[in-house]
């Protein structure tokens, strides 16, 4: 690799061992294998423009590990209450298994008031986020799914994502297990009620 390539490398390492925060211009050449600090400046502008640029290759990759757990809402076999749970206990293990990069989305949120083009590219993530969910939940490609449901079942499954995955990086021994969710989507479901001409997605 090249020398920007391994700042790359070297930053995407500090933020998922020291977080934003705590991670220098010395820590970021140390991990890159010694990479002269002046290079910093030079391929990217800034220790800011660098962390940046590694957070959001992490994000990307904690993307694609998020659609493959996604994906088992789709699996044949089982009811869809019975998927929906399968869905949550593979998310749940990405929490555990990659909580670093969890993290590191977290923190970047913090970020984004500091950077317009990280939260330029969170806001575009967001979208896609909205409409890959609402996508997953209605059994349909991305094309398919209106407007309306990526405003509403779409959105709101992310604010469950995203509460859910709040709870796990804070307290994994209290965070609601897969079934507890499903659980208490239901008992929402029960709360509001059904609105004229709308029916379960789940179908029970």
């Amino acid at each position: 690799m090249g020398n920007r390539e391994d700042l790359l490398a070297g930053a995407r390492r500090c933020l998922e061992e020291k977080g934003w925060a705590r991670t220098s211009v010395r820590d970021i050449s140390a991990a890159a294998g010694g990479v002269s600090m002046a290079a910093i400046g030079y391929h990217f502008g800034s220790r800011e423009a660098l962390l940046t640029a590694a957070l959001i290759e992490a994000i990307d990759d904690w993307a694609t590990r998020l659609g493959r757990a996604l994906s088992s809402f789709g699996e044949p076999g089982g009811t869809p209450g019975e998927r929906y749970e399968a869905m949550w206990a593979a998310i749940i293990e990405s929490f555990e298994t990659d909580r670093t990069l969890w993290a590191a989305s977290v923190e970047a949120l913090v970020q984004a008031e500091h950077s317009q083009d990280l939260r330029h590219y969170l806001a575009g993530g967001q979208a896609q986020g909205r409409r890959g969910l609402a996508a997953v939940m209605c059994g349909r490609s991305e094309e398919e799914v209106d407007d309306v449901t990526v405003r509403t079942l779409g959105a709101t499954q992310m604010a469950l994502f995203t509460g859910v995955m709040t709870q796990w990086l804070t307290d994994p021994g209290s965070a609601p297990t897969a079934s507890e969710i499903v659980s208490g989507v239901r008992a929402l479901a029960g709360t509001v009620g059904p609105g004229a001409g709308e029916q379960s997605v789940a179908g029970d």
